[in-house]
């Protein structure tokens, strides 16, 4: 496999990654009734981790501050952390990648199931990690 000299910075895929698994974590509301009395319903809304506007809109924010190339390395890493395509395929990885996500990759990306694991699993198909980013040595 010949080394591909990524567009995307691995600090940017990290902090997609993160917020992708923040968004990933989130639960919509389980309680239909959450404007009742707080101690009616023993105050377990306080305990539901509901969606977070702000996390979207962060992840969003990234993923359209990223040019066209960024973006299509983005859906084309997570193409081979689905296994559509495996690293030595990663031209075609990237072929596939408009076609596959369409214009609004950050909602493309979104609606993956498991997304981050996805990317993760792409990631570490060409040894790219975040464990040292954002650490000051």
């Amino acid at each position: 496999m010949e080394d591909y000299e990524f567009e995307i910075s691995l600090d940017s895929l990290c902090r997609i990654l993160t917020r992708l698994r923040e968004y990933e974590a989130q639960e919509p509301a389980a309680d239909p009734e959450s404007g009742s009395n707080p101690t009616d319903d023993s105050s377990v809304d306080v305990l539901d981790d509901e969606t977070n506007e702000s996390v979207e809109e962060e992840l969003r924010s990234i993923i359209e501050d990223l040019n066209d190339d960024e973006q299509r390395e983005l859906v084309a890493l997570v193409l081979v952390g689905r296994g559509t395509f495996d690293a030595s395929e990663w031209r075609d990885a990237l072929d596939s990648a408009d076609e596959e996500a369409g214009e609004d990759i950050a909602t493309w990306l979104m609606d993956q199931p498991l997304g981050a694991g996805l990317l993760d699993t792409g990631m570490a198909a060409f040894d790219l990690n975040c464990d040292d980013v954002g650490q000051k040595g």
